[in-house]
């Protein structure tokens, strides 16, 4: 009995042993070798996980930008929550420089509120603009504009957008705003768009994405642009266009002289962070009375 239980054991131990051979045999064939300069960036980085960088995740951002800095050049990358700080630590962890890149915020291009879009119908599905959208036109007649059921808002990891109870139009806290991209991916009708932040925080967009002809767009929303060009022509700079019937000012070229804002006929145009236009005083008319000296009689 005791010469059976020996036995056991001794072949127990032999297939125990057999085994941790091959496991480590095999562990040192098919080893993957991972930079720890990886695990280093990864750590730099804010663990978001928002995917606005473009790559799956933090993790993902880390490998990419040690295989960027094997090649020299991460300039084509970006944190956009971490920001110009954490990818200048990361850069001096990889020994490389980085070119600037200016702060980005996410904005709204609709102005499409209660007051200026009526409701034609009373939508009674699953309130998500995703929903909605797949639908047909939504609550209004503007098939283009903010469905206002918060896709974005539950997107925003970091609240910095909310829905304005008042107007229905999602509005952007642009301190928060991390340009992160996950509103704008989230909004089944793109009309969230990441913009340069601007010098003092100003800006100039058209808060419209109406492709209709001019008229049909005026009809659905008072504010609607309704692709006259007089924007295009007025813009010094070339930083309009019009394309099917429909507005766009380049952030690239735009130098905020806003004298697109004074001819727009819609109204369609949104700026931000200006200081508030004082209004036109008219000069004083000159009395043509006489100079002191009396009439004479």
């Amino acid at each position: 009995m005791i010469n059976i239980i020996l036995i056991a054991v001794m072949v127990l131990g032999a297939i125990g042993l057999i085994a941790a051979v091959i496991l480590y045999v095999a562990s040192k064939k098919f080893a993957v070798y991972e930079d720890p300069r990886i695990a280093q960036v990864s750590e730099l980085l804010p663990g978001a996980n928002c995917g606005g960088c473009g790559f799956p995740g933090c993790a993902g951002m880390a490998d990419a930008l040690v295989k960027g800095a094997d090649k020299g050049n991460i300039d084509n990358m970006f944190c956009p929550v971490g920001g110009t700080d954490i990818m200048g630590k990361v850069a001096d962890l990889l020994g490389l420089a980085i070119a600037n890149s200016e702060p980005m915020v996410a904005v709204v291009r609709c102005l499409g509120t209660c007051e200026h879009r009526a409701h034609v119908v009373e939508y009674g599905g699953l309130r998500t603009c995703t929903a909605m959208h797949a639908c047909g036109a939504g609550e209004t007649a503007c098939g283009y504009g903010c469905l206002g059921c918060g896709d974005c808002v539950a997107a925003c990891q970091f609240g910095a957008i909310k829905i304005n109870p008042e107007t229905g139009i999602p509005e952007v806290d642009e301190e928060k705003c991390t340009s992160c991209s996950a509103c704008v991916k989230a909004c089944p009708r793109g009309i969230i768009e990441l913009r340069k932040k601007g010098p003092k925080g100003r800006r100039v967009f058209v808060s419209c994405v109406n492709k209709d002809k001019g008229a049909v767009s005026m009809k659905a929303c008072k504010v609607s642009c309704i692709g006259c060009g007089k924007c295009e022509k007025e813009c010094p700079f070339g930083a309009i266009t019009v394309k099917d019937q429909l507005s766009y000012i380049d952030f690239n070229k735009c130098r905020l002289c806003r004298k697109c804002v004074t001819v727009c006929p819609t109204h369609a145009i949104t700026t931000v962070n200006f200081p508030a236009t004082k209004p036109k005083t008219e000069n004083p008319v000159k009395s043509e009375t006489n100079t002191g000296k009396e009439d004479q009689v």
